[in-house]
């Protein structure tokens, strides 16, 4: 038995009509077992596959598909109550789509519903955990921003723009056009961080850093080429505004070829846990979903104890 959530609000409505005519009719066609949920607001993900999850086990786990975009799946990791005793399909409609680009999974709607209901192979995957002092813990597939990167989804998410865009297929130019002009209204700042049992240290003049799972980000860029999903180990990129902002914006596009590591300021670590101490509140997000905004946060990585398809 299939269970799947859809989130019918995903790529600016796209998810409800891509359920309608292509994901339900398969599943009709083909004679697939499954009962359907629909979120209708913000938090609905969660409760749903908390509900979905609870009694599952890791001898007779639940097998939960996910019908939306990255910050679907981010809900959903928020609710599930034993990532071992579950088994995650992955169908994106979403704008960006960072987690099905690492996976590989077909753009092709149809395609990717083949690939979860018909090829059933599986790969177990890293989950993130970021965490505050006031011990509020969110959980991650992609990536944790804190800084600019976080800003600009922040601003993105609430953006008429991105919707329109997402009409014809063009999400990704909103991150883009919103990055460029977050860049230059950023205020700078220090911030000090500690990898494992390492010495801290500090980077002035902080524009962000991401700690990332997979190598993409923001609809396509490649923060952390070198980032895998199942090493144990957080890849790191941090950004410090050393060069002028307008060198910065040529230096940008280049992420989207994870060549942006050749420029100074831009530095790339690796951890398994992570402390942040910044001199001012800065916006954090998980999987693009913006959390808020705060100065201090650690984050950890738990190693394949999440079961995927794709």
């Amino acid at each position: 038995m299939f269970h799947i959530i859809i989130n019918p609000a995903s790529r600016s409505g796209a998810g409800k009509k891509l359920w309608k005519s292509i994901v339900e009719p398969y599943l009709m066609e083909q004679k697939i077992e499954y009962i359907s949920y629909f979120s209708k607001h913000p938090g609905d993900v969660a409760a749903l596959a908390a509900q979905i999850t609870n009694g599952a086990s890791v001898s007779a786990p639940r097998k939960l598909i996910i019908l939306g975009g990255d910050g679907t799946v981010n809900e959903a990791l928020q609710g599930i109550q034993d990532f071992r005793a579950v088994t995650l399909g992955y169908i994106p409609t979403g704008s960006s789509n960072d987690f099905a680009r690492d996976l590989e999974l077909p753009k092709d709607t149809l395609e990717a519903v083949k690939r979860v209901f018909e090829h059933g192979t599986t790969h177990k995957m890293d989950v993130g955990c970021v965490s505050f002092a006031d011990g509020t813990q969110r959980y991650f597939a992609v990536s944790c921003g804190m800084g600019f990167d976080a800003a600009v989804c922040e601003e993105t998410n609430r953006s008429a723009f991105k919707k329109t865009l997402n009409h014809i297929r063009l999400g990704k130019l909103a991150y883009l056009s919103i990055a460029i002009k977050q860049l230059f209204i950023a205020r700078s700042a220090s911030c000090t961080i500690t990898l494992d049992d390492k010495p801290a240290f500090t980077i002035n003049k902080y524009l962000f850093s991401a700690s990332m799972l997979h190598r993409y980000e923001g609809g396509g860029f490649k923060f952390c080429p070198n980032a895998k999903s199942d090493d144990g180990i957080i890849d790191i990129c941090t950004a410090a505004t050393k060069m002028p902002k307008l060198l910065i914006l040529l230096i940008l596009p280049t992420a989207f070829w994870g060549k942006h590591y050749l420029f100074p300021g831009i530095t790339p670590y690796k951890a398994k846990n992570i402390h942040i101490k910044a001199s001012a509140p800065l916006w954090i997000h998980t999987d693009g979903e913006i959390l808020r905004k705060d100065d201090e946060l650690s984050i950890s990585c738990q190693r394949r104890v999440l079961t995927v398809i794709y």
